[in-house]
C-alpha cells in the first residue's frame, strides 16, 4: 500500500481507450502514476466505457484506493459536409459558398449542416476549418448561405471541423448525443461529468439540471465566450479542464499561455480543481521520448499551480502509454522539488474567507510548514474541507479520511490530496488514533511525525470544520 503514495502532488488524468484497455495495461498505468481516468466519449460505445469502468472499479477493490473517473461528453461539434471528391484544393482569393443545400460539395460551395451558424455569422466573420489549417471570412450573406474568401489554405476534405473565433452560436453546449451519453454514463457510476464547448454560465446551469447530485462538473474552457465569463462559469463549476486545443484555433496562439495562467489563478481563488490538457506530450503518440518543448509545457502547468496534467491520445492510442504517464510523474516531481516551486505557490496564496472553517484550514497549512509537519489531516463529510486545504497548495500530503466513496474518488482530482476511504469517528481519541494510523499505513509519516489534524464538531456535520489539532504518530 505504502508504494502508492505518489512523490508528488500534482495530479495525473489520463484517457483510457484502444492502448489501454485490459485490466493489465489499466493496472500498470495506475501504478505507474495515474490518479484520475477520462472516458472519451466522443469516441467508442457505451459497451466499452461500461468495460472500463469495471475494469477500473475491480483494480480499486485489489489496491483498495479510491480512483477518480470521468466521463468528457463529445459536445456541439460542429463540422462541415462532404465533397464528390472527398477533397477540393483551394487558394488564398478563392470565393466558397457555405450553404444549407446537402449534395456533396465542390470547390464553389460546400455544405454546412448548422443553420445556427449560417445565421451566426456576419460580413467580416472569420471561419476556421481543420484546426485552423484553413481560414475563410465572410463576405456575403443571404437567408441559407454565406459566401466566403479563402485567407489561407490549400486544402478542404470532407467533414472537417469548423470553429467561429468570437461568435456566441444559439445552441446548447449538450447535444442530444451528449445527453443519452450522459444518463449512460452516470448509470455506469463515474463521479465526474465534463462538459464541451460551453460558451456561457447558462450552458452549466443547463447541465446542472439534468445532472442534480448524481454527478459533479469538469467545465471544458475551449471558447473565447467561456474565456470571457471566467469567473461566472468558475463560480457555478466543480471543476475546470482548460481545453488547449480547440481553444488554441479560436484565440491567437501567443494568447494562450496568458490564459492559462488566468484560467489556474481563478480556479485556486475559488478552490475548484483545474485540469491542463491537450498536447502535453503530444510527440509520444508514436515516440518513446517527449521533445524538448513538450517537457517544458508539462513543468509550465506545474508551476502555474494546476491541479492535474491529461494525457489524451497520449494513453488512449498511443504507442507507449505507460511510458507517457512515466515521464509526466517525474517531470511533476522534478518540478515540486524545485525551490522557486514552493516560491510561487507560497507567493500565490489566495485570502481565506472569514469563516471559521476556511479559517482554520488556512491555520492548518501554516501550521503544517512551520513544525515540517507529515501530513494535514481533514475529517470530510462533503469534500469541502478538504478542496480549501488543496487551495493553500501545502507543502505537504493532503491526507483526506471521508466515509464517502464518492467523495474520496472525487478527490483524486485536487493537488496533494491522498483520500481514504474510511468510517467516520465520534469522538477526539478516535480522530487522533486513526490519522495516526492511517498515515502510518500509508507510508505518509513515520513514527514520531507530527500531524495537522482539521475536523468539525459535531462530528460528521458537513462545512463544520471549527477544530485544529497537532498529534505525533506513535
Amino acid at each position: 500500500m505504502a508504494s502508492l503514495k505518489r512523490n508528488r502532488k500534482t495530479k495525473i488524468v489520463a484517457t483510457l481507450g484502444p492502448a489501454s484497455s485490459t485490466p493489465e495495461m489499466v493496472r500498470s498505468l495506475f501504478e505507474t502514476g495515474v490518479d484520475v481516468f477520462r472516458l472519451n466519449f466522443s469516441h467508442g460505445v457505451h459497451g466499452d466505457h461500461e468495460k472500463r469502468v469495471k475494469i477500473i472499479r475491480a483494480l480499486e477493490e485489489q489496491v483498495k484506493r479510491p480512483i477518480g473517473v470521468f466521463a468528457d461528453l463529445q459536445g456541439p461539434k460542429l463540422r462541415l459536409g462532404t465533397f464528390v471528391k472527398g477533397a477540393v484544393d483551394i487558394d488564398k482569393g478563392m470565393r466558397i459558398i457555405l450553404d444549407s443545400n446537402p449534395a456533396p460539395g465542390d470547390a464553389t460551395r460546400v455544405f454546412l449542416p448548422h443553420p445556427e451558424i449560417l445565421e451566426a455569422l456576419q460580413i467580416g466573420s472569420d471561419v476556421l476549418l481543420d484546426d485552423g489549417k484553413v481560414h475563410l471570412r465572410a463576405m456575403k450573406k443571404g437567408r441559407d448561405f454565406v459566401e466566403t474568401e479563402v485567407i489561407a489554405g490549400k486544402k478542404l476534405m470532407d467533414r472537417k471541423g469548423v470553429n467561429l473565433p468570437n461568435v456566441l452560436l444559439k445552441v446548447s453546449s449538450l447535444t442530444e448525443k451528449d445527453r443519452v451519453d450522459l444518463e449512460a454514463a452516470i448509470k455506469m457510476g463515474v463521479e465526474w461529468i465534463a462538459l464541451s464547448f460551453v460558451q456561457r454560465p447558462e450552458d452549466v446551469l443547463e447541465a446542472r439540471q439534468i445532472i442534480g447530485t448524481r454527478a459533479k462538473i469538469i467545465v471544458k474552457i475551449e471558447k473565447p465566450s467561456a474565456v470571457e465569463s471566467l469567473q461566472a462559469i468558475v463560480g457555478i463549476a466543480d471543476a475546470v479542464m482548460l481545453a488547449r486545443g480547440d481553444l488554441g484555433v479560436e484565440i491567437p496562439a501567443e494568447r494562450v499561455p496568458s490564459v492559462q495562467k488566468h484560467v489556474v489563478r481563478v480556479c485556486r481563488q475559488a478552490g475548484k480543481p483545474v485540469i491542463i490538457a491537450t498536447q502535453m506530450l503530444e510527440s509520444m503518440i508514436s515516440c518513446p521520448r517527449p521533445t524538448r518543448a513538450e517537457a517544458s509545457d508539462v513543468a509550465t502547468a506545474i508551476y502555474d499551480g494546476a491541479d492535474a496534467v491529461m494525457l489524451s491520445a497520449e494513453t488512449a492510442s498511443g504507442e507507449y502509454p505507460l511510458e507517457a504517464v512515466s515521464i509526466m510523474d517525474k517531470i511533476a516531481a522534478d518540478v515540486e522539488n524545485d525551490s522557486l516551486y514552493r516560491k510561487i505557490m507560497d507567493a500565490e496564496h489566495p485570502a481565506p474567507e472569514s469563516t471559521v472553517s476556511d479559517s482554520i484550514t488556512a491555520a492548518a497549512s501554516k501550521v503544517a510548514a512551520t513544525i515540517s509537519a507529515a501530513a494535514i489531516v481533514n475529517y470530510t463529510t462533503s469534500g469541502s474541507t478538504t478542496l480549501r486545504t488543496a487551495r493553500e497548495r501545502p507543502s505537504v500530503t493532503v491526507l483526506c479520511l471521508t466515509e464517502s466513496m464518492a467523495v474520496a474518488r472525487r478527490l483524486q482530482l485536487s493537488y496533494g490530496v491522498h483520500p481514504v476511504h474510511t468510517e467516520d469517528v465520534d469522538n477526539f481519541s478516535d480522530m487522533v488514533d486513526k490519522a495516526c494510523r492511517l498515515a502510518s499505513e500509508h507510508g505518509i509519516a513515520a513514527k514520531g511525525r507530527h500531524l495537522v489534524i482539521t475536523a468539525g464538531v459535531p462530528f460528521g456535520t458537513p462545512g463544520s470544520t471549527n477544530i485544529l489539532r497537532v498529534a505525533t504518530v506513535g
